[in-house]
C-alpha cells in the first residue's frame, strides 16, 4: 500500500533519543534523562484528588468538543491572575495537548501551500505538522544577538500567510519583550499575516513575567498546555485562545478531528488550576537546577550558550568539540550515561554544532547528570 507524500516527514529526534535511552535501561544501565522537557514532578495533588472524586461518581464519557465549560472558565480566570486580562471563556478551546491545538490552528488558518514563518532553532514539530498538512514552513534563522527570537526585520511580508512565535522558546529558553512583540504583531497585522503565539512555558520564568500576545491584541491565536508549568505531560491536555469570530470554525474542526480532549485529563486539569502553591514550589526547583546546570556546563568546558529566561533548557554550542551533534549525543549516552538532544532536532542547518540540555528533572538527577557530564568531557577527545 502506498504512502502519501505529505506523510514523509522527519522523525522527532528527541523521541528517538528517549527510545535509545530506554534500550540502555533495559540492559540494566542507569541513565540520567536530560533529553526531554518532562518535569520530574508528578501531576499536582489537586489534579489527582479531583479526578479520583469524579471517577467514583461519573462514567467520564465524551465532553463537548470545546471542553468542559467549567475548565474553560477557569482557564480564562488564569489570564486575569497572570496578565490582568478579561478573556471571554467562550474563546478558550480545550485540546488534546498543545499538539492538538497546533493541528486545529494550522487547519483553521491556512490552506494548502500557504507559507508560515517559524524560527530556527525552534520546536521541531511545528515544521513537521505544517508539512503533514501540506502547508509550507518558512524557516527564519535567528541568532544569539536577537536572543534567538524572530525580529520584525527578518519577515518578508510578501511571502508569509502566517507567523508562529514562541516565548519562552524551546530549545533556548529565550523570551521576547513587550515592545518587540508589539512590533512583530503590528507588522503581521499590517501585512495580513496570521499570528500564532506558543506560550506553553508561561509560568516558568526566572527574572520577569513572560508577555502574552493577548496583552497586545485579540486578533491572534494563543496556544498553551498543562504539560510544562502544570507538570502534566502525559495527560495530553492543552488549550488555545482564539478570536471570537473564529470560535465556531474551530469548533467544527474539533468536533470532527478529535471529538473532545480526554475527559479524565480535563477533570485533572481543573484540579491542577487549584494547585498554585505546589506548582510554584516546582518553579523554585527549576531555579536551583538552572543555576546548577549553568555552572556545571562551564566547568565541563561549554562556554557558548545564553542563560535561559524561561522554560527549562540550555542550548549550547559544541563546535569546539564536535561538528556532529548526533554522534556527540550518542557517545554521551553510551559512555557517559546521560541522554541529551542533538541540535539537529531544532535547526536543520546549524544544529550539527549545538545540543540541548533539559534541567526539568529532580535536583538530585540534575546534580548526578552534571557530575557525569563533567567526567565525560574530561575524557572527551574530538
Amino acid at each position: 500500500m502506498r504512502f502519501s507524500s505529505r506523510s514523509k516527514i522527519d522523525s522527532f529526534i528527541v523521541m528517538d533519543v528517549m527510545e535509545q535511552a530506554r534500550k540502555e535501561e533495559l540492559l540494566g544501565r542507569d541513565i540520567i534523562h536530560m533529553e526531554v522537557g518532562q518535569p520530574g514532578t508528578p501531576a499536582p495533588s489537586g489534579a489527582i484528588i479531583e479526578l479520583t472524586k469524579k471517577m467514583n461518581s461519573e462514567p467520564l464519557g465524551y465532553t463537548v468538543a470545546l471542553g468542559i465549560p467549567e475548565l474553560r472558565k477557569k482557564i480564562s480566570s488564569l489570564y486575569k491572575d497572570w496578565y490582568g486580562l478579561d478573556i471571554n471563556p467562550d474563546r478558550v478551546i480545550v485540546t488534546s495537548g498543545s499538539s492538538g491545538a497546533f493541528i486545529l490552528a494550522f487547519t483553521a488558518l491556512f490552506d494548502t501551500s500557504d507559507k508560515v514563518g517559524i524560527g530556527a532553532p525552534g520546536y521541531p514539530s511545528y515544521k513537521q505538522i505544517l508539512r503533514a498538512l501540506d502547508i509550507e514552513p518558512v524557516i527564519i534563522e535567528t541568532n544569539i544577538e536577537n536572543k534567538f527570537q524572530i525580529s520584525p526585520n527578518s519577515i518578508n511580508s510578501q511571502e508569509l500567510n502566517g507567523l508562529l512565535v514562541a516565548s519562552p522558546a524551546n530549545p533556548t529558553g529565550s523570551m521576547i519583550g513587550k515592545n518587540e512583540l508589539t512590533e512583530l504583531i503590528n507588522k503581521c497585522h499590517n501585512n495580513n499575516i496570521s499570528f500564532i503565539s506558543d506560550e506553553i512555558y508561561h509560568g516558568i520564568e526566572y527574572h520577569k513575567k513572560a508577555v502574552s500576545a493577548l496583552e497586545i491584541t485579540d486578533d491572534c491565536y494563543v496556544i498553551n498546555s498543562f504539560s510544562k508549568y502544570f507538570s502534566m505531560t502525559g495527560w495530553r491536555v492543552g488549550w488555545m485562545v482564539v478570536p471570537e469570530t473564529h470560535i465556531r470554525q474551530v469548533e467544527r474542526l474539533a468536533q470532527n478531528m478529535f471529538i473532545c480532549a480526554p475527559h479524565s485529563s480535563q477533570i485533572a486539569a481543573l484540579g491542577a488550576l487549584n494547585s498554585v502553591k505546589e506548582l510554584n514550589q516546582n518553579l523554585e526547583v527549576y531555579k536551583i537546577n538552572r543555576e546548577l546546570l549553568i555552572n556545571g556546563l562551564k566547568k565541563a568546558g561549554f562556554d557558548k550558550f545564553a542563560p535561559p529566561d524561561g522554560a527549562f533548557y540550555v542550548y549550547a554550542d559544541i563546535s569546539k568539540f564536535s561538528n556532529d551533534s548526533l554522534a556527540f549525543c550518542k557517545s554521551m549516552l553510551k559512555k557517559g550515561g546521560v541522554a541529551i538532544t542533538p541540535g539537529l532536532d531544532f535547526d536543520s542547518t546549524r544544529g550539527r554544532q549545538t545540543i540541548r540540555f533539559s534541567y526539568a528533572r529532580t535536583t538530585h538527577e540534575v546534580k548526578e547528570g552534571i557530575s557525569r557530564i563533567i567526567e565525560y568531557m574530561g575524557n572527551y577527545s574530538k
